[in-house]
Formats: C-alpha cells, structure tokens, sequence
C-alpha cells in the first residue's frame, strides 16, 4: 500500500550542521546525512522526536500551532494531557492547572484523563472477554503504533483497537458542548495540549480514523509561560477536575499496565527499549504475559520532547499529586465497549521495501548482504548513514555511492583499515 506520511518532527536546514548526532540515535534509522545536511526518510520516522531532543544545533523541531487558532472557534475546548500537571511545583489540586487554561480563553477544558480511565476500562473488558491475541498491546503511543506498521507487521494482531485516550476525550468533549450549547461541529474547537510530537502526527493523519476529533494541537512547552502566568492570578478556583488515580497515572510508564488490575503485564519506556520488547514478542518470548504497555519517550508522557520538566522530577510530582485523588471517576455504562471507541478501520501494515517486485527485492537484499562484508563494521556514521548495513542498502537502492566510506577510500590507497574489536 502506498502511503504519503504527515510527519510532524521538522528540519531546519539553516541550523544543521551535519554533526551526525541525530543520526546515531534514530531508533529506526531514518535519517540520512548527505552534502553537510540531515534529512528525514519519511516512510521510516515514526514521529518519536528523539532527534529533538538530542540536536545540539536546535536544527530539527516540532510542526508549530498558535494559540490564536482557538479564535477561529465559537467555543473553544482545552484538552489537556495528564503529563500537563507534572509540570508545575507544588500542585496539590489540578483545578490550578485547569482553572488556569480557562484563563487563557478555553470556554471548557476535558481532561484526557478522563478517557484514560474509560480505555482502562474498556481494556479490561477486552481481557475478560479473551477474543484478541495475547498479549495485547496497547496502542495509546502513536509512535509505538507505526513502529510496529513499518517494523513489526505481525504483531498488528495484537494492538488493542481502541481509540487513544486524547480521542477518546475529544469525542466526548464534543458530545458535552453539542449539547450544552447547541452549536454546530463546525463552531466548536477542540484543542489538545500535547506532551510529543507523535500525537500531532496522529491527529493530523488519523491511522484507523477517518478524522480526528481535535481541531488543533499545542505544546506543553509552548503554552507554560501563560498558563503558569493565568494561574498565578487566581483568586477562586472553579470546581472541573473529574478523573482519578488510574487516568492520571497515564502519563508515567506503568500507569496504564497497572489499571488493568491483571498482574501479568509488562511496561517499557524509551524507544530503544520498546524494540527490545517487541523484538522478544515477535519470537513468542512473551507468550505468558497478557498487556504490553509501550511508550516511545522514556519515562513515558512526563519524558515527550514538547514537555519543560526533568521527566523524573514529573513523574515525582505526579505521585503525590495523586494522593488527594480518588482511584476513578469514569466508568462505561452497563460495563460493556460502545462501537464509537473502537477504531473505525483496521491496523495496515506499512513495511519498508527495497522493491515492489519480491523477485527484485530478494536480489537487492543479496547485494546488500554481499556489500556489506566488505565494509569495516564500524558504524561510525562518517559516509552519512547510521551503520554498514544501512550504508549497503543505502549503495544499493542508489542513495549513496560506495565511495562515501572513508575507509573504502582509504583501502584503494592502501592504508591499513581499523578492524573493531570483536569477541566470538
């Protein structure tokens, strides 16, 4: 199936110095350095924005919304991440935080908590019910999600299919406002506040939806210095809190394994771990756990790159914010999943190829093997691709040329080539 990506980590050209350092850290090898620049291979990024974060130039960056845009609505909903509250010392009451974003010109705000306690929920029925491959994975981390479409089509079976929490509540913060003021889909603005670039890639190029129910999205990190600026001048709070323990709880890794109330799950955080994971299950190493939650930044949520606190230190807030909570305040009727949170369509995969035609593909995949062992091994990323193996496939589909490797070159001049050191 061919598909043209939305993608939402940007590059600025201007700033890239070609320092390779996004490079080595790619966890799905998708970025290139060619003529002194970086550039992003769109079928492999998955969003995770681990290049903004280590990027010392600044050189790449999050596709960027202005709170102006919530202008353009009638009535203006604020949706915000339970990773927000991490951000902000000595919170003992989220109604601060959420008092605080009416401040900024929201006519209402709907905690994504909220929908976290209803997939919770949903999740567990799912469980009970015994009908989905075990162990279900859990698809609330977009990144996560097209991780396991580009490199990990056979474990599609086993992603929950079940809208994230951010969509979950941004469908029923639109139900809520249809019928509190009567107006039209079209005069009402949902605005997410988001913790990832992920997230935006999701909302902007639905997978299994055919439309998001948010109409805009805004950093955490843009929009701190004014929420904290709306807070400190409040006098009286208004009472909009309505979530508890399980959905604020979210926004760590673990919180989500740990509101299914089953005891064998499983939960990594950061991107190379999530690989790790996945690889183990796609060699039924796993078979006896029933959840996996994965979440692409590490420390989950409170680590997004769009977020302004030390993740650890977010995490730490987060749980004695939670002692003056209740453990839920959502709960689905009649305990049983409306079709409206399942995913509209299916889970596609979407895996790289070297060529359409397999026959072609399989002499590519031999050239590539054969080319690669006469490379160093050294994955040292100066030919501008992150290891050999990547530089031989790069060689072979005629993205490079064998002479970009330094040590090829020097070969032909008959200088001695480093050999890594290798145990058997």
């Amino acid at each position: 199936m061919n598909e043209t990506y939305f993608h939402s980590v940007r590059l600025d050209e201007e700033k890239c110095k070609g320092c390779v350092s996004c490079l080595k850290r790619c966890p799905t090898k998708a970025i290139r350095v060619r003529n002194g620049k970086a550039y992003i291979i769109s079928e492999r990024c998955v969003d995770c924005g681990e290049c903004i974060r280590i990027c010392p130039h600044h050189a790449k960056y999050a596709e960027k919304y202005s709170l102006n845009e919530i202008l353009e609505y009638k009535y203006r909903i604020a949706v915000p991440a339970p990773s927000l509250y991490g951000q902000f010392n000595n919170l003992e009451d989220t109604d601060y935080v959420l008092t605080g974003l009416k401040r900024m010109g929201f006519d209402d705000v709907f905690e994504v908590s909220k929908g976290a306690e209803l997939v919770s929920e949903a999740t567990r029925i799912l469980l009970s019910m015994n009908k989905s491959n075990k162990p279900m994975i859990s698809s609330a981390c977009p990144a996560v999600v097209r991780l396991i479409r580009v490199r990990f089509p056979n474990l599609i079976e086993n992603v929950v299919d079940l809208n994230a929490p951010m969509e979950e509540a941004a469908r029923l913060a639109r139900i809520k406002a249809k019928q509190e003021t009567g107006l039209e889909d079209s005069d009402i603005g949902v605005f997410f506040i988001t913790p990832c670039t992920a997230k935006i890639t999701s909302i902007k190029q639905p997978i299994c939806n055919g439309k998001s129910n948010i109409n805009g999205v805004l950093a955490i990190k843009d929009i701190y210095p004014v929420l904290v600026s709306q807070m400190d001048k409040i006098i009286e709070l208004e009472d909009l809190k309505d979530s508890g323990i399980i959905g604020v709880s979210w926004a760590s890794s673990g919180g989500e394994s740990a509101a299914i109330l089953r005891e064998r799950h499983l939960a990594a955080d950061g991107i190379e771990n999530v690989i790790k994971v996945l690889k183990e299950l796609e060699d039924e190493k796993l078979n006896d756990l029933e959840f996996i939650e994965l979440n692409a930044c590490s420390g989950g949520c409170v680590g997004g790159p769009l977020t302004v606190e030390n993740p650890f230190v977010a995490k730490a807030r987060l749980q004695r914010l939670r002692k003056y909570m209740p453990i839920s305040c959502n709960h689905l009727e009649y305990d049983t999943i409306p079709k409206e949170m399942y995913w509209e369509k299916p889970l596609e995969a979407t895996p790289w190829k070297l060529a359409d035609n397999v026959f072609e593909a399989m002499q590519k995949m031999s050239d590539i093997n054969e080319l690669e062992k006469t490379l160093p091994g050294l994955d040292c990323g100066m030919c501008g691709s992150p290891s050999c193996r990547t530089f031989a496939e790069d060689v072979v589909i005629g993205k490079a040329d064998k002479n970009d490797c330094i040590f090829a070159m020097k070969d032909k001049e008959g200088v001695v080539i480093p050999k890594p050191f290798r145990t058997e």
